[in-house]
């Protein structure tokens, strides 16, 4: 008799949700099914917008916001992440859609115990529930690719299961698809930004984030690199308990980041908790040149002790030394009011066709996003207390770049600058006030290239990091 869930039975037979046995990768019929179910969602989203734009029409904003919660939710998949990211951009939306797609970083709809079983069994084998103590099959927090259970090994240590939904390859490339139409929709009316090079690089990141063996490499590829920091904790992976759509790790005890704000802590627990953030970020990008690519609230957990524990390791983006070479460029060309350093900076990263007005407009983004880092005293990441100073920067520079015929960056610039806009929009909410510059020096002192690329090789080695002989070679 097989042990195969549902094997013998015909396709038909088995549940809609379910991918076909031992199938990991996209699937004619699977894409077919999320286009369908996408293209109305976002249609009617888009429509309704546009058409009380068109026709001047006032919409209740705040039932709208709760039915794109309602429709990107239950998508979950890339949409979802796509909604994940505007919720980290201070005043990107109206208030009210950024409160409820702030709502889905742990809270998407989870699936059922029968998909569980199901998923389980796959994994592990008919057997499964032997290789736990305990096993809770209701789900402890979901969110966009996966969801988490609680579970136990006999020796008493307290795990996290996080288990990936059906058919998550398919979904994957028809939103794809779904993201690449709408940007060659937006291209043909606003040129600022020329998005070849953001879409290959969200695909590629992407299609990684389905590939749980990887992100438990990228787990001991950050427990290496912040082993000597005590306000940040990383879970562990269980190599045993682990394949490409199931991901076991030690369960780490701490509370959402959110949940721990509205309590409105002291100012001293939320200088420790930005500190802890910046360090968790920033150690690995500028001494190995690895960078956690997903800095949406609901990666974070706030500890009792004003640590931090530091999740989901599913988009981690390694950069070589000449890229990071240029990203501490910029810092001394915007400290300095050097544009020749600052041009320089720009074409080390990739930059191309850069004439005199499009510098000019790129380095006042540089200066919004470097500005806490050249001021050297204490204070909060944005001193204005009006919460559109940030959107009205990034309106002037989309508007430059239009009038100056736009920009192609470079793929390893995307999730740089995400990281950046998330993380200084985490450090808004947090309210901390922080000598920025300080921190940032401390761990730029004595930057050498040669010395991160032998320290980046020896963490990917020992981490077990996928294509880490290639990068060697």
């Amino acid at each position: 008799m097989s042990d195969k869930p549902n094997a013998g039975k015909p396709a038909g037979d088995r549940p809609a949700d379910e991918t076909p046995p031992n199938s990991e990768g996209p699937t004619l019929f699977g894409e077919i099914r999320r286009l369908a179910r996408t293209s109305g969602a976002v249609g009617g989203i888009a429509a309704r917008v546009v058409g009380s734009r068109a026709f001047g029409i006032k919409i209740d904003r705040a039932s709208h916001a709760e039915d794109l919660k309602a429709i990107l939710g239950g998508l979950k998949g890339p949409l979802m992440k796509v909604a994940q990211f505007l919720s980290t951009v201070p005043d990107a939306l109206p208030e009210e859609y950024a409160e409820q797609l702030a709502e889905l970083q742990n809270n998407a709809p989870p699936m059922g115990a029968a998909f569980v079983r199901r998923r389980m069994s796959a994994e592990l084998g008919p057997d499964w529930r032997g290789r736990f103590a305990t096993f809770d099959e209701t789900a402890a927090a979901a969110a966009s690719l996966g969801q988490v259970h609680r579970a136990s090994l006999a020796d008493g240590t307290r795990l996290a299961c996080k288990l990936q939904y059906p058919d998550m390859a398919s979904v994957v490339e028809a939103d794809l698809r779904q993201v690449k139409l709408a940007m060659s929709l937006y291209r043909r009316m606003d040129n600022a930004i020329q998005q070849e090079d953001i879409y290959a690089e969200l695909c590629e990141r992407l299609r990684e984030e389905l590939d749980y063996t990887r992100e438990a490499a990228h787990m001991r590829l950050y427990r290496i690199m912040l082993a000597n920091e005590p306000l940040v904790h990383v879970p562990e992976p269980v190599p045993a308990l682990c394949t490409r759509r199931l991901l076991t790790m030690t369960w780490l005890d701490g509370r959402k980041l959110t949940a721990r704000l509205a309590e409105n802590p002291p100012q001293e627990e939320r200088n420790r908790l930005a500190e802890a953030l910046f360090r968790a970020w920033y150690i690995p990008f500028y001494r190995y040149g690895v960078l956690h690519g997903d800095p949406h609230l609901g990666n974070y957990q706030a500890c009792p002790d004003g640590s931090l524990n530091l999740l989901d390791f599913g988009v981690v983006r390694i950069f070589d030394a000449r890229f990071v070479r240029g990203v501490i460029d910029l810092y001394e060309a915007v400290r300095d009011k050097d544009d020749a350093k600052a041009e320089h900076a720009y074409r080390t990263w990739g930059f191309t066709d850069l004439t005199r007005e499009k510098m000019e407009v790129l380095n006042e983004w540089a200066r919004f996003l470097y500005e806490p880092l050249v001021d050297d005293r204490v204070r909060r990441i944005q001193e204005t207390d009006d919460p559109a100073f940030g959107r009205a920067v990034a309106q002037r520079v989309h508007a430059g770049l239009k009038r100056t015929g736009g920009v192609r960056p470079p793929r390893e610039f995307v999730l740089m600058d995400r990281s950046a806009i998330g993380l200084g929009g985490v450090a808004l909410r947090l309210r901390a006030e922080v000598n920025w510059s300080r921190l940032f020096r401390e761990m730029i002192e004595g930057f050498n290239a040669d010395q991160l690329a032998a320290r980046q090789a020896a963490a990917l080695k020992q981490a077990g990091v996928p294509g880490t002989a290639q990068r060697a070679a």
